[in-house]
């Protein structure tokens, strides 16, 4: 049994909690505000990397589909030690085009993607209203994948600090700036000694450069969302401009407008005007609506794109599972046993070259 003390009270810190919690490990999660309170909470909730991942397969696809296919026992689990339900729909999703030209990058995904055994089917515009009546009949076609999935985000960061506590995890909210120093992590002059350290505060990850002698390029990337009260979708629907989802709530979320602005979480008549545009399109239905939500998070993107997890060669003791963009939700249980895989000293089956900490150093 190793003391692990977890900077960062997000879906990934949380997760790794509740990983090494259930493997018998003394947990501490710290956060500088509240938990959950930054790109977990405001995230729509989407696991659907079949949809969002339109490169060949490399190792951050399989990583992604690992996940994927972890969260139906994964978010069952949760649900089981917490008092806390949340939604959790296996909806499949629709990836729509309005141009027959378009059908060649269906095919060439579903090509690919065949290969790693995802189930998926190209449907013609009639099939596709079939199964949505209330797209727009500009759609031409859409690839269906059954597999995907998603989560009401809020719900599931509440039910894992509910868990979490349940199961005798320490969670320090509202602690301010943690800093590391002699190995250590320090809150409000107070050290808490571990035997690991695991490093999980998403863009802010980047202030501990210093403390740690290495190069993190993260950076917050504000994603803007909004909500409409509308008729329900049976799916998730994505085109190259968005996605929109219907939630148990009675809402429809559509998202995701992106910039850069900081720290700045503040929502902008332009990045929801944008959505607003492009989801009335899509769902003919919306015209006539005003959101009657808007909201923003900061996601952490790195410099290529790809996570950081893994622990570091010149400080053995220290873990980083930070970066995770977009996919922080997604991610959420295959970082958890990654890192919880380490701390115990097993091996991971997953490849994590793509990841690894050091890749940005300049040598």
């Amino acid at each position: 049994m190793a003391n692990i003390t977890i900077v960062g009270g997000g879906v990934i810190g949380l997760s790794i909690a509740y990983e090494c919690r259930t493997r018998g490990h003394e947990t501490t999660v710290v956060e500088a505000h509240k938990c959950g309170g930054q790109a977990s909470g405001a995230a729509a909730g989407m696991l659907a990397p079949y949809s969002e991942i339109e490169e060949d397969p490399d190792d951050f696809f399989r990583l992604c589909q690992n996940s994927l296919k972890l969260f139906p026992k994964w978010q069952e689990e949760i649900k089981q030690n917490s008092d806390v339900d949340f939604e959790y729909s296996e909806s499949g999703s629709l990836y729509c085009i309005y141009h027959e030209a378009d059908r060649l990058s269906l095919e060439t995904k579903q090509a690919w993607q065949r290969k790693f055994n995802v189930e998926s089917t190209i449907l013609n515009a009639d099939e596709v209203r079939e199964k949505e009546p209330g797209l727009s009949q500009d759609v031409v076609a859409a690839l269906w994948c059954p597999e995907e999935s998603h989560i009401y985000a809020p719900g599931y960061v509440s039910a894992l600090l509910d868990a979490c506590r349940k199961l005798g995890v320490r969670v320090i909210e509202n602690a301010g700036e943690a800093t590391f120093e002699e190995n250590n992590v320090v809150v409000k002059g107070q050290r808490i000694e571990s035997d690991r350290v695991v490093l999980a505060a998403g863009a802010w990850s980047m202030y501990w450069e210093e403390a740690l002698g290495l190069t993190l390029p993260i950076y917050p990337i504000r994603g803007q969302i909004c909500a409409y009260e509308a008729p329900s979708l049976n799916h998730i629907i994505f085109t190259s401009q968005g996605y929109l989802v219907a939630k148990a709530n009675g809402s429809v979320v559509a998202g995701a407008s992106e910039d850069i602005a900081g720290f700045d979480t503040a929502v902008t008549e332009h990045g929801v005007g944008r959505l607003e545009k492009w989801s009335k399109q899509v769902m003919p239905a919306l015209q006539q609506k005003n959101p009657f939500h808007k909201w923003a998070g900061l996601r952490p993107a790195t410099q290529d794109g790809f996570p950081i997890i893994g622990k570091l060669d010149h400080k053995p003791k220290v873990i980083l599972a930070t970066g995770h963009y977009r996919n922080g939700i997604l991610l959420s249980p295959v970082t958890a046993k990654i890192v919880a895989d380490e701390i115990d000293g097993s091996v991971s089956e997953i490849g994590l070259g793509q990841f690894r900490p050091d890749r940005f150093q300049v040598i």
